[in-house]
């Protein structure tokens, strides 16, 4: 019988012997330890002087037309420069000096027959890649500072002989299930970067890296465990040719190079240093057939090929003055590639060719707008172009560029020289200036353009737009958009406008994508945790009614109807007392624990006066503090005799705490003190910091308003920023936005596939093609609007227009008719249809081009003052009434007849990574809810009876979570809804079998999972980590034979038995319960072949 080897597991076999052949693969020269230490020249330098010399001696510079090698002199002291840096300054800053040097250059004097020369060498080529020695080693021996001992990081990379890369390899399972060995790299990584660790070498590092033989995480010097990442290789898209984008690796590729076998000699240098059955035992794994590429060898190559990482230093690193060290995470350098790919286009026309970046809110969308224009300064082939950086608020103009002065993308002097601080000075700048980048606000371009030079044709511009999805569309980007004719215009949003795929419209097709799902998955996002918190009033309706009639007696029927549904509007309900009381004390009991750890939460609500009112309901009851971060009160609140309650409570909360400062200084010290001990633990908003807030700290979101589409995605992302105490962000709903959350993210999700897909933007044409040609209807809309008046002489005088319109009643058969009432219909409607084609033309390049300016003034104020007659109309009419005189009695009403009585805590929560369902929640009636419901559980069923036979432990896990589930549900009786998404979460989790317990060795392996399980049902006295080392080996046995045996489904059970024998019986020692053992594996296989053939 042939005897069978069992895999290794441990950390050599799995996870660093892999990885050495891996980069040999790569193009990296293997150095043997002894072989390392010795060209070191002791164990307390890192720095492979020889490598550096040599490449330095292979290095000419050009000086009077002749090409110079360098002096050995000169080579001494470069080497000195480097290698004789001190940590005076501290681990980040020396590592940023170093950085420097790689990135610029040093600077040298060389004296010649026929001059002095003074040349800047570079350490490393990065512009021919290939030039440079990449070299690597393991169990480099390094002194640690003190000279009292030494550390041995499992592999270093060289290149040039500059130590760039630590890599520290362990086993992929834990002695213990809970203990994540990729973590134990990670935290050896960063102990020692310690003081008194071995702190020289990482002054030199630009990656560092953690594998387990199956997964990877990556950082840099000083990354904080909580912001290690993941590297994922993207895929080209389902429409995109496998060559066209030459940045990417085809899974072809991948699997080519992990199968690719070694030449002998670069073996000969892995395991000339290892005992002889190391090679053995590797070599046997090598013979067996193809392995599968796993997340740490995508991360390797990813990240380690040579022309990849020389890149990915050059361009894709930063240093922040308050974050440290920052290096780009792989949505940041794919979705810039795609970029850097898109802008060296152009059209037909000449002009460079733009798109949308989609990277979802909290996943450094900002870092991604610097670490771009890094990389579109420093390529040859865009140096001549200028960067036009374009926001729609002073807050975010301030915070990108305090961004790329913090990254060190220019100086103090250039940033004051690059903000245009009138639309004149942006003109100029546009039309003459040399600056490589510039600051704007977009509002700025509409008294830019008034000035007939600001024009400029180039197509060597690129326009870097925030925050897409907002204030750039109509006008102001149109103009901006004429302005620079030719420029590439780059979009960057974390929530695209869902209306007609307006942003696209703008700016072009999307070009990269980065979804909350993928965030939250890679682990980039705080996952969200949603919970709705119903108040429950106690309304007196029959008083409310009574109210009603009795106060609104002397209105006109339509007057009541417009007075209740601007009632309805302004939601006076949601700010009575009682309930805004309630409310107050459940925030103040639940953010308990928060502020326990130090951590801080937002309030968001409807109005002003609503935000005042709960900061003196939190106040009082004292167990929280609170600050207001709202808008100035409006120019004449408190100023009106009206609802003066209401707008008094405004301006003098504005006058007691603002006063004269400036709002913006007082939003920032709020802000501030809010990142800091004994700032504020609640921040209340109504519109501000409900987006471009992005506090690490902020951890819970209160929702009591109304959000919808990317305002609601928006909102919900200010508390999915990471935090080292943080381990989900919490959006507590007290409005009842569920529904919309479910349906926008769903909306959001089909958007992103069509991304994936590959789509063009002429796909979408057919949607928005006829904003081009609306404006057209325009002046037969204001001859109509202007017909209504035929009757009218004096058309200028509004008193005349008015009068045209008032009521005007005669007696017909006893009844009152209205003689104007057709001519009001008429002017509203034409006024309606105007004005709606006014907004379409306005985001129409062809209505500014087309249209006179002068033309384009009188139409817009012509809906302003056909507006405001329409009010006068509706009042003249008693059509309409002013909300306002009635505020203050409806308040009192309401306050008095509406009372909290407590808050309904359904515990029941909700990831909000899961939502987005194939058709709307929020109008799935119950009964819809219960049919869906059905049709769930009888899926459910079904999959865990029948597609669960080729695996007996998930069956009994899941079998015995759906009674759970079941139980659950009959507790939800009340509530249809969340019983159907109950069970559509199950459904998801049966239909993964994502079991909870089952190691991540085994994650990706179906057949392995279910023996597994066998051993754990079968209560088998062994470790963790040997029956996952068995399940494999089992598996691996398995599928060798089904080869073999694939006819004859007799010999290959014969066969199984037969090889598992001696494997299983050195594990039980027990014949009987070997062979029962085996027959549970035979009979295993045999259903997973049945589903196959189902499948």
């Amino acid at each position: 019988m042939e005897s069978r080897t069992l895999p290794d597991t441990k950390e050599e076999m799995t996870a660093k012997l892999p990885a050495l052949e891996l980069i040999s693969k790569l193009g990296y020269t293997f150095i043997p330890p002894a072989q390392c230490t010795a060209m070191r020249g002791s164990t307390a330098q890192v720095v492979l002087e020889p490598k550096l010399q040599a490449y330095l001696e292979s290095v000419t510079y050009l000086f009077k037309g002749k090409g110079r090698k360098l002096q050995p002199e000169s080579i001494r002291r470069i080497i000195s420069e480097v290698t004789l840096t001190t940590l005076t300054d501290g681990l980040i800053s020396t590592n940023e000096k170093l950085f420097n040097l790689y990135a610029y250059g040093i600077s040298i004097t060389e004296t010649h027959s026929d001059g002095k020369a003074n040349p800047t060498i570079q350490l490393v080529n990065w512009k021919e890649w290939h030039q440079n020695e990449l070299h690597f080693t393991e169990e480099m021996n390094i002194e640690n500072s003190r000279g009292t001992g030494s550390r041995q990081p499992d592999i270093v990379c060289f290149v040039n002989g500059l130590p760039w890369v630590v890599i520290e390899a362990k086993r992929p399972a834990a002695n213990k299930k809970t203990k994540i060995t990729l973590d134990e790299g990670i935290r050896q990584n960063i102990r020692n970067q310690g003081t008194n660790e071995i702190p020289h070498l990482f002054i030199h590092s630009q990656l560092l890296i953690s594998i387990d033989g199956h997964d990877a995480r990556y950082g840099t010097c000083g990354t904080s465990k909580k912001f290690w990442s993941r590297w994922r290789e993207e895929l080209p898209k389902e429409k995109e040719d496998n060559t066209s984008s030459a940045f990417l690796f085809t899974p072809e590729q991948l699997q080519e190079i992990k199968n690719r076998r070694l030449m002998s000699k670069q073996m000969d240098a892995i395991f000339d240093h290892r005992p002889a059955e190391k090679r053995y035992q590797f070599e046997q794994l090598l013979a067996a057939g193809d392995r599968v590429v796993t997340e740490q060898d995508k991360t390797l190559i990813g990240l380690l090929t040579p022309k990849r990482l020389i890149e990915f230093v050059h361009l894709f690193t930063v240093f922040d003055s308050t974050k440290g060290k920052i290096v780009a995470r792989y949505q940041q350098y794919f979705g810039i590639k795609r970029i850097l790919e898109r802008v060296q286009q152009k059209d037909a026309k000449g002009a460079r060719e733009g798109g949308i970046i989609w990277h979802t809110t909290g996943s450094g969308k900002s870092l991604t707008m610097v670490l771009l224009t890094k990389a579109l300064i420093w390529l040859e082939e865009l140096k001549q172009c200028r960067i036009f950086l374009i926001t729609d608020r002073v807050d975010l103009e301030g915070q990108l560029s305090d961004t790329f002065l913090d990254s060190g993308a220019y100086t103090e002097l250039q940033k004051r020289n690059a903000i245009a601080t009138s639309g004149k000075q942006l003109a100029k700048k546009i039309t003459s200036g040399n600056e490589r980048i510039v600051f704007s606000l977009i509002d700025k371009f509409r008294t830019a353009v008034d000035s007939k030079k600001c024009f400029n044709p180039s197509e060597n511009i690129i326009v870097l737009v925030d925050e897409a999805h907002r204030g750039h569309g109509g006008e102001n980007s149109i103009r901006m958009m004429q302005a620079m004719p030719n420029a590439a215009f780059i979009g960057f949003t974390g929530t695209p406008l869902l209306k007609k795929n307006s942003t696209e419209r703008k700016f072009g097709p999307i070009i990269h994508s980065y979804t909350m799902q993928q965030a939250t998955k890679d682990e980039t996002v705080s996952p969200l945790l949603y919970e709705q918190r119903k108040p429950e009033l106690c309304i007196e309706s029959d008083a409310i009614d009574e109210w009603f009639a009795r106060f609104t007696e002397q209105l006109s029927t339509k007057q009541k109807s417009d007075l209740k549904r601007k009632f309805a509007k302004r939601g006076q309900l949601y700010e009575t007392e009682g309930r805004l009381e309630l409310i107050a004390h459940d925030i103040s009991d639940h953010f308990g624990n928060f502020k326990a750890k130090g951590l801080r939460g937002q309030l968001a609500c409807s109005s002003k006066s609503m935000a005042i009112r709960y900061k003196q309901a939190l106040d009082k009851i004292g167990k929280v503090t609170s600050a207001i971060v709202m808008s100035p009160p409006e120019r004449l609140e408190g100023e009106e005799e009206v609802d003066q309650e209401s707008k008094d409570l405004v301006t003098k909360w504005w006058k007691e705490n603002v006063g004269t400062q400036d709002e913006k200084l007082y939003t920032e010290g709020v802000t501030k003190a809010f990142s800091k001990p004994g700032g504020p633990d609640i921040i209340i908003v109504v519109d501000k910091l409900l987006t471009g807030f992005d506090e690490p700290l902020n951890t819970v979101l209160y929702i009591d308003k109304s959000l919808n589409n990317h305002n609601l995605i928006q909102a919900v992302a200010r508390v999915n920023r990471l935090h080292d105490d943080k381990k989900y962000g919490y959006l507590i709903d007290y409005y009842g936005i569920l529904d919309r959350l479910d349906v926008t993210i769903k909306k959001y999700q089909d958007l992103a596939e069509q991304v994936q897909e590959g789509y063009n933007i002429d796909d979408l044409k057919d949607l928005y093609h006829h904003m081009e040609t609306e404006y057209k209807r325009l002046p037969y809309l204001y001859q109509t609007l202007w017909q209504v008046f035929d009757g009218v002489k004096n058309k200028q005088d509004n008193a005349s227009l008015r009068s045209f319109l008032a009521p005007d009643p005669y007696e017909i058969d006893g009844e009152f008719v209205d003689r104007k009432l057709k001519a009001r219909e008429d002017f509203y409607a034409a006024l309606r249809d105007f004005a709606k084609c006014l907004q379409v033309a306005l985001q129409s390049a062809s209505f500014f081009s087309d249209v006179t300016q002068s033309k384009q003034i009188e139409y817009k104020e012509a809906v302003k003052r056909f507006s405001e007659l329409r009010t006068q109309v509706q009042q003249d009419a008693n059509e309409i009434i002013d909300y306002d005189e009635y505020a203050d009695e409806i308040k009192a009403m309401m306050d008095k007849h509406v009372v909290g009585e407590s808050i309904d805590h359904d515990d029941t929560q909700y990831n909000v990574g899961q939502l987005g369902h194939g058709f709307s929640i929020e109008e799935m009636s119950p009964e819809k809810a219960k049919t869906e419901q059905a049709k769930i559980k009888g899926r459910v069923v079904k999959m865990i009876e029948q597609d669960l036979q080729d695996d007996p432990y998930a069956k009994a896990y899941f079998s015995e979570l759906l009674s759970q589930a079941l139980a659950e549900a009959e507790a939800m009786f009340d509530s249809p809804v969340k019983q159907y998404l109950l069970f559509e979460e199950f459904e998801k989790k049966v239909k993964n079998r994502d079991v909870d317990t089952m190691p991540a060795a085994l994650k990706d392996n179906l057949e392995a999972r279910a023996y597994y399980g066998l051993f754990v049902m079968d209560k088998v006295a062994l470790t963790n980590d040997v029956m996952v080392t068995l399940s494999l080996a089992i598996d691996d046995t398995v599928k060798r034979l089904s080869q073999q045996f694939s006819i004859n489904a007799s010999d290959l059970s014969n066969n199984i038995e037969l090889e598992l024998l001696p494997m299983l019986f050195d594990i039980f020692d027990d014949i009987d319960r070997t062979t029962q053992f085996i027959a549970k594996i035979i009979d295993v296989v045999k259903q997973q072949h049945a589903n196959t053939g189902r499948r």
